[in-house]
């Protein structure tokens, strides 16, 4: 009996001596979960930055009196489209008029004392030859003629000047647009205070040409180093013909049909912003862009090499940043740090972290722990959106 109890202790003992954690052999395999992981690859995906821009025509222009008078009537109607050279308003013209007869008479009087200064100084001419008259005479004949045409060719300007006032009496069309509401009503006396430095004439309307329209938007210092730095690189190459394309939302959120290309960029960088002055040009055949208002916009600024994408799902995050889980060649999860960059929609782009070949969990993720076993099969990421939304309406 001794014995028997001794071989069942012994027994006992032997059951109590295995190691405490469960061996590799003796986990079930039913209890491993299973997991949706996603092969990652490299790719080239396009480059696109978005931004907030406003609408400016593409040429604006004020309308303004070049000379003082009383405005006698409006000759457009506001808000309609108007041509170059089309008149606009017209100012009183007689005391321009009665200036410019003044001036034509002056004109036309010291003509008539040119004429006979120079009939006088042909006759002292001959008359020398003959010794009829000195040297000194003939002298005084052709430096009054000379004194004479002079004093026509400054009447010959004062003329022209009274002519060009009497044309600004007639307010036309600096260019082609849309005039805008009038700041003046007709019988409002508006005048032209000239300086040396330029004209600040009473403003009577503006035109402003939004057939085509520049969007006017600015991009960070910061972004645009890493742009070029890419470049350097070789991770970003040119998207030939859509390189500088322009996708606009409108302030509705609807897309403007017509794509805009880059235009312009500035040289230098604004001290008070940090930023970069940027221009596109779009058709506007409906005139559906009006001065002033802001859009969205995308740019797309080149191809982007080597890039490594995952849905967002597979990225969390901790205290530390930005993880993915991820399944090695042992079956085992691994957390693996990583840094991301915008993508495309419901997509993350990853900078840093990940290779081309990793197998990221992108379902099963709260049953994953690193260093866990797990099962794997692929994502499929049409299934998963059939599975959301069963009955197929797409919404």
């Amino acid at each position: 009996m001794n014995n028997r109890y001794l071989v069942a202790l012994c027994t006992l003992l032997a059951g109590c001596s295995k190691s405490g954690p469960i061996q590799k052999a003796d986990v079930n395999p039913h209890m491993i979960p299973t997991v949706a992981t996603l092969v990652v690859h490299e790719q080239e995906l396009p480059l696109q930055k978005t931004f907030v821009g406003r609408i400016a025509a593409l040429q604006s222009a004020n309308v303004v009196a070049r000379v003082s008078g009383v405005v006698l009537k409006r000759l457009y109607q506001e808000g309609s489209e108007v041509h170059k050279g089309q008149q606009l308003f017209e100012i009183d013209p007689s005391y321009y008029q009665a200036q410019l007869d003044t001036d034509l008479a002056m004109l036309a009087a010291d003509q008539a004392t040119l004429k006979n200064a120079r009939i006088t100084a042909r006759r002292d001419h001959q008359q020398q030859a003959s010794g009829a008259v000195s040297q000194q005479v003939v002298d005084d004949a052709d430096a009054a003629e000379r004194s004479v045409a002079a004093k026509v060719k400054a009447d010959q300007a004062v003329v022209e000047t009274a002519r060009i006032n009497l044309g600004y009496t007639r307010i036309t069309a600096p260019i082609n647009g849309i005039a805008g509401q009038q700041q003046v009503t007709p019988g409002s006396l508006v005048g032209n205070n000239s300086n040396d430095s330029g004209s600040n004439g009473t403003l009577l309307t503006n035109i402003q040409q939004i057939d085509s329209v520049y969007i006017q938007f600015t991009i960070s210092a910061q972004e645009w180093l890493q742009i070029q730095t890419m470049r350097q690189k070789g991770r970003l190459h040119s998207l030939n013909q859509d390189q500088g394309r322009v996708d606009l939302i409108l302030p509705d959120g609807h897309p403007y049909t017509i794509p805009a290309h880059l235009d312009f960029s500035d040289v230098s960088v604004n001290p008070s912003t940090g930023a970069i002055g940027m221009r596109a040009e779009v058709r506007n055949p409906d005139h559906l862009l009006l001065p002033g208002m802001f859009v969205n916009l995308s740019l797309s600024v080149g191809l982007r090499n080597h890039v490594v994408v995952v849905p967002q799902q597979a990225v969390q995050q901790d205290q530390d940043g930005s993880y993915v889980l991820k399944v090695n060649a042992e079956n085992k999860v691994e957390q693996q740090p990583v840094s991301t960059d915008n993508g495309p929609t419901g997509q993350w782009i990853v900078t840093s972290g990940l290779h081309a070949g990793d197998h990221v969990i992108i379902q099963g993720l709260q049953n994953s722990h690193p260093g866990g076993l797990v099962h794997e099969k692929p994502w499929q990421e049409h299934l998963v959106k059939r599975s959301e939304n069963p009955s197929g309406s797409g919404y």
